[in-house]
């Protein structure tokens, strides 16, 4: 009776172990073996199709540019919406393949790597170089509190220590812009200029702390080229007025934005078992595993499967035409670590769920502690972020 007892109870305990997974736990397995799993061909590079790519999202921008302008009037007002959604996606679609070649997946050459992504992000309103050095900032520290780039968290402890005042000021502030639509979804132009809250720079500035002296120079011709951009739309609105210019490029500029912003947060967020790390805890692997992996449905294609972020982000030299077949690859070794993205439907609306209920419970993370995760707002039960704190 006792063995059996004692056998009954060792089996519950391991399958306790088996349901009870700690995603903070050092994984047993090195980048090394991640990498190992991959095929050889996907770390290849191919120019002619990273560049056929190219032709074939500018031969659609075009396509339907030339559509929406040839009926810009009342009589066709009900198809705008589906311009703006479609042409929006397109410019999104843009700036995935000049990501691309900020990180040197397009192709082997750094010549056309330069002048594809210039061309792609300036057209876009993206400095090219200045947003290159902040993307490779953020690869290199994923994950880590302080060190991280962009959609780090904001601090719990450190925003209640500050004044009362104060404190009121950045809790409506940062209530509305970081947790309340549209606000969040609109994030990507201020964050060129002025980098993310507590961090200071801007993307358009050479002398940025964000760059090295030896970088200055490429962020002065991305800079420049971001300046023609606006002065080629100055111009056209000067010529056809700016309601044409407005209608055919500015609102599909903020779908654009809004698709980066969703894309980049949830590939961060929206998950409850993801930690956030500071001190020797952190490590690019552990870092990188706290990436999610998204599905978008028939816009998977379209926006270059940047929605299997996890290997990307362990490997951002893998061209996205492979990702997929490297993820599939590595899920083995990745094992529990990698978090299963649920199934899109042909459009991907589950997403929105997803981040109405993040944007509702992703608010702070503790000063305290090399390992932590995301905590609520108690303000929405009735308590302020002060009181809670003086409890910790």
């Amino acid at each position: 009776m006792a063995a059996s007892a004692t056998q009954e109870a060792d089996c519950k305990a391991s399958e306790d172990a088996r349901l009870f997974f700690d995603a903070a736990k050092p994984p047993s397995f090195r980048i090394g073996d991640v990498r190992a799993a991959i095929p050889a061909h996907c770390w290849r590079k191919s120019p002619l199709r990273s560049l056929s790519y190219v032709a074939r999202d500018l031969l659609i921008v075009a396509a339907l540019l030339a559509a929406a302008a040839s009926s810009i009037d009342l009589a066709w007002a009900w198809a705008w919406p589906l311009y703006w959604a479609a042409q929006g996606t397109m410019f999104w679609a843009l700036f995935v393949l000049g990501h691309d070649c900020g990180h040197g997946s397009f192709s082997d050459s750094a010549m056309l790597n330069n002048v594809v992504g210039h061309l792609l992000h300036s057209f876009i309103l993206v400095p090219y170089h200045g947003w290159r050095i902040s993307h490779r900032t953020h690869h290199q520290n994923h994950g880590h509190i302080e060190r991280d780039e962009s959609w780090h968290p904001v601090h719990l402890n450190k925003a209640a220590r500050i004044t009362e005042k104060l404190y009121r000021k950045l809790e409506t502030r940062t209530k509305k812009l970081r947790f309340t639509l549209p606000f969040p979804l609109l994030a990507f132009p201020v964050y060129l200029w002025y980098r993310s809250p507590g961090k200071t720079g801007s993307h358009f500035l050479p002398s940025s702390d964000l760059f090295s002296p030896k970088e200055k120079s490429d962020v002065i011709v991305s800079t420049t080229c971001w300046c023609i951009m606006i002065s080629l739309l100055v111009a056209l609105s000067c010529v056809f007025g700016p309601v044409p210019v407005l209608m055919l490029y500015g609102v599909p500029y903020l779908v654009f934005v809004m698709w980066l912003d969703l894309v980049t947060y949830l590939h961060h967020h929206g998950h409850n078992d993801l930690p956030w790390y500071r001190g020797e805890e952190w490590s690019y692997l552990r870092g990188g595993l706290t990436t999610v992996d998204r599905d978008y449905g028939w816009i998977n294609n379209i926006h270059h499967d940047i929605g299997t972020h996890v290997i990307h982000h362990l490997f951002p030299q893998i061209p996205h035409y492979h990702l997929v077949e490297a993820t599939k690859a590595a899920r083995p070794v990745l094992g529990r670590y990698y978090r299963e993205p649920e199934k899109s439907g042909p459009l991907p609306l589950h997403l929105f769920g997803v981040l109405l209920r993040s944007l509702r419970v992703d608010h702070f993370v503790s000063d305290v502690g090399d390992v932590v995760y995301y905590q609520t707002d108690h303000s929405l039960n009735g308590t302020d972020w002060a009181e809670d704190a003086k409890h910790k």
